[in-house]
């Protein structure tokens, strides 16, 4: 049985930076709602990028909701448009993917996104399933449904045609394959990112021209990572992974910006939005926004690790980072983003001279004068992800707070 479709309207529009349009919203999930049958929710992914963070979740966390309601979620991976390359936000276009290179990335982000949506719930589908059999006719008659103004009216091509930076023809088939992705699956709705913006809209321009109810377009906002400014990026250092560990994920979600605290409630969980506005009022009313940093970091671990392991990693956190034996004045070492476990910050170890050689290093861990948060570490634990704001001690004076 459906939710009553105000209920889900709500649930739905949750977060939600821009949707086309909410009356057809409404009615679509009042048509679904009458005949009893889910809708169909689309949500297209480039196979260039496999490593998912929580700024690459925010759209899977919404279909997510949606699955939760009862409708068919169908993740649609772009192994044939991979192929061309989509220039979103460039300036000249994306170099094309190999087959082999977007067969690997599509596993790898089918493995990720189980940890999000049921797997025996989802349709995933390839787009080289039907794109790659059109003849050369269909194509011709896709392309002559829309004009070459309207495909320059997308940002990156009306700036790299003003800056005379060349554009292939084939780049101008990129949105028209996306929109025609739509009209193949018969979408209800389709979600993405912000930067997807025209893509999506021509899917309902391609809906109408063949006769089809268009989707509504939802459209998330960016979720801004741990440094309270720029998008969640791994190459900015600023990211939480999904895959990351349960300790890792709790610590780095409690290093959150205090005023994006109701934006990650909104965005990276599947909290109610009845939920959310309670956690507006609690912050208003002046409750201490690490008690609040500290429910949605739970919140958010148990989704990807469940509740034993986030448990652990919660009483890991209140060991390690509140153990009053740790002096508090110690030096920092700031760990280079490319630095991720013990073994890869021995040399700057070396260079600040807190130890004079890897192998007095490795000597010390032997004896057992090697400790992080107050617990001795052997070999075996070389390979260990570092956590920012870890305490590491050298022997018995030496404390050093490891800073990412």
């Amino acid at each position: 049985m459906f939710q009553k479709p105000e209920e889900q309207l709500k649930i739905i529009l949750k977060g939600v930076h821009v949707v086309v349009n909410k009356d057809e919203l409404l009615a679509k999930l009042e048509k679904s709602f009458n005949q009893q049958k889910p809708l169909n929710i689309k949500l297209g992914l480039d196979p260039s990028a496999p490593d998912i963070h929580l700024g690459h979740a925010v759209v899977l966390r919404k279909m997510k909701q949606l699955q939760n309601l009862g409708h068919q979620i169908i993740i649609l991976i772009g192994d044939f448009t991979g192929r061309i390359g989509d220039p979103t936000g460039k300036a000249k276009g994306r170099k094309a993917l190999s087959d082999e290179q977007v067969r690997l990335n599509a596993q790898t982000y089918c493995d990720q996104i189980f940890k999000i949506l049921d797997a025996e719930k989802t349709i995933v589908n390839f787009n080289s399933e039907w794109l790659s059999k059109m003849t050369f006719e269909e194509v011709i008659k896709l392309a002559a449904t829309t004009s070459v103004a309207r495909i320059l009216e997308r940002d990156d091509f009306q700036k790299r045609y003003n800056n005379q930076t060349p554009i292939g023809i084939h780049e101008f088939f990129y949105p028209l394959m996306q929109a025609y992705d739509s009209v193949h699956l018969n979408a209800d709705i389709e979600l993405g990112g912000t930067d997807q913006t025209f893509n999506i809209l021509m899917g309902r321009t391609l809906q109408k021209h063949f006769g089809q109810e268009k989707q509504v377009a939802l459209f998330m906002p960016l979720l801004e990572g741990l440094d309270g400014v720029e998008k969640m990026s791994k190459s900015l250092g600023n990211y939480i992974g999904i895959d990351e560990s349960a300790k890792v994920m709790l610590k780095k979600v409690m290093e959150v910006q205090d005023d994006l605290i109701v934006k990650y409630y909104e965005l990276a969980t599947d909290e109610h939005p009845d939920v959310v506005e309670q956690v507006k009022s609690d912050l208003a009313n002046g409750l201490n926004p690490r008690d609040i940093k500290l429910q949605l970091a739970n919140i958010i671990t148990t989704l990807y690790w469940g509740k034993e392991e986030t448990k652990q990693a919660l009483e890991y956190f209140t060991t390690a980072f509140t153990n009053k034996d740790i002096p508090e004045n110690i030096p920092e070492l700031l760990i280079e983003i490319d630095a991720e476990t013990i073994v890869d910050i021995i040399p700057q170890l070396i260079e600040r001279e807190f130890v004079k050689s890897k192998s007095e290093f490795m000597r010390l861990i032997k004896q057992n004068g090697v400790q992080i948060n107050k617990e001795k570490i052997n070999t075996d634990d070389l390979n260990r992800v570092l956590i920012n704001g870890e305490v590491l001690q050298i022997g018995k004076k030496r404390f050093i707070r490891l800073i990412k």
